[in-house]
């Protein structure tokens, strides 16, 4: 028996909510992989669907059409088997706000021979920071594995294979699987791709056996999926690594014999060869484990093609992973791009200050989506330096973009005279520079109005976090491109967008950063060192330090005492802002959602001991 299998991971850009496109990309994929000669094509998470759909889940008429375009692509599913993902299960009799019953899953569909030959349900279900899915979903209660002519292949969905235990370690210990494969959509944040390795490098040591992980890959809405499918052995070495942000077919073949022999040769099998369902159970942390039933493992057997009746392997390219700058900048023009081409705006506008800002979002704007579909506008006051308009018009020529310039120093005063009366008797301040942003945001979204453009807002996530952003004014826009991006990192972005030869001009990476809503006005003025800022926002808002705690790796407690409250603060000016591009751990959003009113005080309260 030929203990070889040919397998290929199809990581596609699907969209959510678009079944009969994502039907007909997944049938694309199984003939190509099928004309490769793959014996097993694995698809991503939800992949009829895309991830996450959120509650269109809630909706009966979606459930069912999904169903529908399942069935479509099982049928395109001949000479090869595939795995899909999909929710499988009746649709809800009504979503008016109540929740899905138990019967809907999120689901692997096995096709093979134009037919669902069988379904694995997702067992480990997360609800953290991004996830909701027991919003949605009701936990599998059982491993399935592929007898795929003699070779034993275990199926697992995205969490399955993070969490220890449940249907990977059943697949494997009692189902005999030499081979795990997991079907995901696993969201991108920085340094992502190594945290995947070397945790699925664990999982086939501790079970002696392959992994492979075929990941999603496209932005949706803040979510960026990074594809970065990967092909272990059972001895953690990574054997296939797909590419980062693009879409591919990734093909190997790999020996099942090679997992029967460490086995055969792991000691700790020789001494407990099968655990008990009861063992396994106390392996395993989510709060869906009740244990499982006794038929626990689900064996489907299934045919592949001759050995002889496929052709020669033509390899995967592969490549080392990018550098955290690459990465980084890859999912934020990714992410762009995605939002711009899935939502049909036909081109994206921005304002153009000629700061660092404005200057990284334009250049991550154009990579994304080409210079003929961005415009960059420049408005300048009575207090913009010249060198900034030079350096927009510099930058926006090097890029190949249309720019327009639409001073605003007649509607500033024709605003004063307006709040003249009310105004009376008080000095000027934040509420006359706040003026001179929103005139801005006013000018862009009429240009949006008018053409259909989508507004690219340059804010970035350090000035989101303390509230130094002017809402209705430069927070005015569809589309944050900075979002999730501190302001060292837009720094660290520029240098490394400039690598091979100057884009952004270096003098708007060196002169100091200012909003110029005041004569001589500098960002230094109003916050603290970026530097120093930054430190401080990682410990508070991506790790939930408190103020004693951050105050414990050396920073200054008054700082820090102000910055938490700059923070806490501007969640009002947050809950108001655009979604933007994910690419940390705790992004504002999804990740981290504080309420508006609230009497916590952080600083008050000291940390316990």
């Amino acid at each position: 028996m030929d203990s070889r299998i040919r397998l290929a991971l199809c990581q596609i850009n699907q969209s959510v909510g678009d079944l009969d496109g994502n039907a007909a990309r997944l049938r694309a994929g199984i003939g190509d992989a099928r004309d490769r000669g793959a014996d097993l094509v694995v698809f991503p998470e939800l992949s009829i669907t895309g991830y996450p759909p959120e509650d269109l889940l809630l909706k009966p008429s979606f459930i069912r059409a999904a169903g529908r375009a399942l069935y479509d692509v099982a049928a395109a599913a001949s000479g090869i088997v595939a795995v899909v993902g999909a929710p499988v299960g009746r649709a809800p009799a009504d979503a008016g706000g109540h929740p899905v019953p138990p019967a809907l899953h999120n689901a692997a569909a096995v096709l093979a021979d134009g037919r669902i030959a069988a379904t694995y349900r997702k067992h480990h279900l997360p609800n953290y920071a991004v996830f909701d899915e027991r919003r949605y979903f009701a936990p599998g209660r059982q491993a399935v594995v592929i007898d795929l002519g003699g070779c034993r292949v275990g199926v697992t969905v995205c969490e399955d294979i993070w969490v220890p235990g449940g249907p990977a370690t059943w697949a494997a210990t009692d189902g005999g699987a030499e081979v795990l494969i997991n079907l995901s959509a696993s969201p991108y944040h920085r340094a992502k791709g190594g945290e995947r390795e070397r945790l699925f490098g664990t999982r086939c040591i501790d079970h002696r056996c392959f992994l492979a992980f075929c990941n999603a890959v496209g932005g949706q809405d803040e979510l960026v999926f990074d594809g970065h499918s990967l092909v272990l052995g059972p001895d953690g070495q990574v054997i296939a690594r797909g590419a980062q942000f693009e879409e591919e077919l990734i093909l190997v073949e790999i020996d099942a014999a090679r997992a029967t022999d460490l086995r055969t040769r792991d000691a700790r099998r020789r001494a407990a060869p099968t655990a008990s369902p009861a063992a396994l159970r106390t392996d395993r942390r989510t709060a869906t484990d009740a244990g499982p039933p006794e038929d626990h493992v689900s064996s489907v057997p299934l045919e592949r093609r001759a050995a002889g009746d496929r052709p020669a392997l033509r390899p995967s390219r592969e490549g080392p992973p990018l550098s955290p700058e690459a990465e980084v900048y890859r999912a934020l023009t990714l992410g762009t791009a995605d939002y711009v081409r899935k939502n049909r705006f036909p081109g994206a506008v921005l304002g153009l200050s000629g700061g660092i800002d404005s200057a990284l979002a334009l250049t991550v704007a154009v990579d994304a989506v080409g210079p003929d579909a961005v415009t960059a506008v420049s408005m300048p006051s009575r207090y913009t330096a010249e060198m900034n308009r030079e350096d927009a018009a510099l930058l926006a020529g090097r890029l190949g973009v249309r720019l327009l310039e639409l001073p605003i120093e007649d509607l500033a005063l024709t605003y004063g005279a307006a709040l003249a009366e009310p105004f009376a008797g008080t000095a000027p301040d934040v509420a006359e520079e706040n003026l001179q942003a929103r005139i801005r945001g006013n000018l862009l979204m009429a240009l949006s109005n008018k053409f259909g453009w989508l507004v690219l807002t340059s804010g970035n996530k350090s000035e989101m976090s303390v509230g130094y952003a002017t809402l209705y004014g430069d927070m005015a826009g569809g589309f944050a491109v900075l979002k999730d991006v501190l302001k060292t990192w837009v720094y660290r972005l520029a240098a490394w967008r400039n690598r091979e030869g100057d884009v952004i001009p270096q003098r708007i990476i060196d002169k100091p950063p200012t909003a110029e809503l005041r004569a001589d006005q500098l960002d230094s003025d109003s916050l603290p060192p970026y530097d120093v800022l930054d430190r401080i926002l990682e410990a508070y808002v991506e790790r939930d330090l408190g103020g004693a705690e951050i105050e414990a790796l050396g920073f200054d407690r008054a700082t820090v005492d102000r910055v938490v409250r700059l923070v806490d603060r501007a969640e009002y000016k947050r809950r108001q802002a655009p979604p933007g591009v994910r690419i940390s751990t705790r992004a504002f959003g999804k990740d981290r959602r504080l309420p508006i009113t609230n009497r916590y005080d952080p600083i008050s309260r000291p940390s316990p001991p």
